[in-house]
């Protein structure tokens, strides 16, 4: 939905949500366009419902973007462009929960970025980033790549990369990472969690003492006292 206030990220499992992914002509939301936007729809984390539509950007899609997504300008000539397609994703989710891996940093700001541009106001769904979750289940691993969780969970990654069959992997892998979120229930109780990345947080020792730093630095460098 359209308002004033943006909606706030919420690190934890939710069993109705819209899963969404865009592919663009870069990684820049200052410069870039969307090029294909996704999503499906969940009840009691089944997928009940999809959308998918390519995007006119109005201008060249890069070739090193055409490699990594495998759209090209001729797939897009004759499609809608972006202030045509947002309205039906924006009617697609309604009032749900937005979902997606590495939202935060990359697919919300292109969204808010548009909605901004095209209706003068701001998504305000509240909205939950599987790469935050990824950090709470596997706060030891390196990376935690869509890919990398997708293998892990024996899933198959053929299409990856592409919008719609990102978001298909994407709520597989959510839903187990939330059979993870289950299964360590009472050493969460006394697990502290980032507000900022939702990496944990672990004691560690400083010049003035202990104090709870994030196991996402130097990534992330949120500290508290204790």
């Amino acid at each position: 939905m359209l308002g004033k206030k943006k909606g706030k990220q919420r690190n934890e499992y939710v069993p109705d949500y819209v899963l969404y992914d865009l592919e663009t002509t870069g990684i820049s939301s200052l410069y870039d366009e969307v090029i294909e936007i996704s999503a499906v729809k969940v009840r009691n984390g089944k997928i009940v419902d999809e959308f998918s539509e390519l995007v006119n950007p109005g201008r060249h899609i890069p070739y090193a973007a055409s490699k990594v997504n495998n759209i090209s300008d001729k797939m897009v000539e004759k499609a809608l462009t972006f202030e045509k397609v947002l309205p039906e994703f924006l009617a697609f989710v309604g009032d749900d929960v937005l979902a997606g891996h590495n939202i935060t940093s990359f697919d919300m700001k292109f969204l808010y970025r548009d909605c901004e541009k095209y209706f003068g106001q701001t998504l305000t769904n509240d909205y939950i980033d599987t790469l935050a979750i990824a950090k709470q289940c596997f706060p030891e691993w390196k990376h935690r790549r869509l890919g990398d969780l997708a293998e892990h969970y024996g899933i198959s990654t053929n299409g990856a990369h592409r919008a719609l069959a990102d978001c298909r992997m994407n709520q597989q892998v959510f839903e187990l990472m939330a059979e993870e979120l289950k299964g360590t229930v009472n050493k969460q109780t006394e697990m502290k969690i980032c507000p900022r990345c939702g990496c944990t947080l672990k004691k560690r020792n400083g010049r003035f003492g202990e104090f709870w730093g994030c196991t996402g630095f130097p990534d992330c460098r949120y500290t508290e006292n204790i």
